[in-house]
């Protein structure tokens, strides 16, 4: 039961703690804005944004010493392993995650859900697609160590791999809604505790956007259980985030069912799930086949 005492103290120091830390972050910002004009972009963010930034931090800071206490001791116990086709993999695992989507967009746009957005000149559309690729190969390196390297991985040394896989999905699930959340200003010390508080007794609605983020970290820690590395989960999440980022951006709602097609988030639609949903499905009858080909 090590791996699980050790998972459940790091997440208390990273819900409560980043929860005590976000207001100081929020009020240094502001000082900072009233020094350097420059950041008043930054000072502007509404609260959640702090409370999100906060818990991330602690949730890397604090990954080391979560792996010592679970057992790992050097990068391959966290999914990067030196045999096979690193780059193959992630490319591949991109590929099917950009594709995946992308048939979600392609079926918006043919049945008039969605429409292109034609007012972006040529600049803005490489500088997007520049920011998206960088975003979507950050966050999807950061995610996946810490969700399927650490939560999936120590998981799993104390129970199944399946009930691990349906466990880390959810809690991967859930994380994402904390940017739902909102508060009244002014910030106090403890906005960040009332704002978590908030969001377990008043949740934003979380079908099907809970049920399809579920659906993507179980396939996302089952591609990791099937390899024994991160490189194609790696490549799968960005191909995926490089949609969450690009879809809004090309395209607009033409009035067509959002709870159906989605908004420009994507992943709030039953198109969505159901396509991530068929996805997994297709990967778990995979059983004797490795997912990067």
């Amino acid at each position: 039961m090590r791996p699980i005492r050790s998972l459940l103290i790091y997440l208390v120091v990273v819900f409560l703690g980043g929860a005590l830390l976000a207001p100081w972050l929020y009020w240094l910002a502001q000082w900072a804005a009233g020094l350097w004009p420059a950041l008043s972009g930054l000072a502007n963010k509404p609260f959640h944004r702090f409370l999100d930034r906060s818990m991330l931090g602690l949730a890397l800071v604090c990954l080391w010493p979560l792996l010592r206490g679970g057992g790992a001791r050097s990068w391959p116990d966290l999914g990067f392993v030196s045999q096979g086709r690193p780059t193959r993999q992630i490319l591949s695992g991109f590929a099917l995650g950009w594709a995946s989507l992308a048939a979600v967009a392609l079926l918006a746009l043919a049945c008039g859900a969605r429409a292109f957005i034609l007012t972006h000149s040529a600049g803005e559309v490489f500088h997007h697609l520049i920011t998206a690729t960088c975003t979507a190969a950050l966050v999807a390196v950061l995610e996946e160590v810490v969700f399927r390297g650490a939560l999936f991985g120590l998981l799993r040394q104390s129970m199944p791999w399946p009930a691990a896989l349906v466990v880390s999905g959810a809690v991967y699930s859930a994380v994402h809604f904390i940017k739902s959340g909102e508060t009244a200003l002014p910030v106090q010390w403890n906005s960040g505790l009332m704002l978590l508080r908030q969001m377990i007794y008043h949740p934003p609605p979380l079908i099907p956007a809970f049920l399809t983020l579920l659906a993507a970290g179980s396939i996302l820690a089952l591609c990791y259980q099937r390899t024994g590395a991160l490189y194609f989960s790696i490549g799968l999440h960005a191909g995926w985030i490089f949609w969450l980022k690009t879809y809004g951006f090309l395209s607009h709602s033409s009035g067509a069912r959002e709870s159906f097609w989605g908004t420009d988030n994507l992943i709030d639609g039953w198109l969505s799930c159901l396509v991530l949903l068929s996805l997994f499905v297709l990967i778990a009858r995979q059983k004797q086949k490795n997912p990067s080909g």
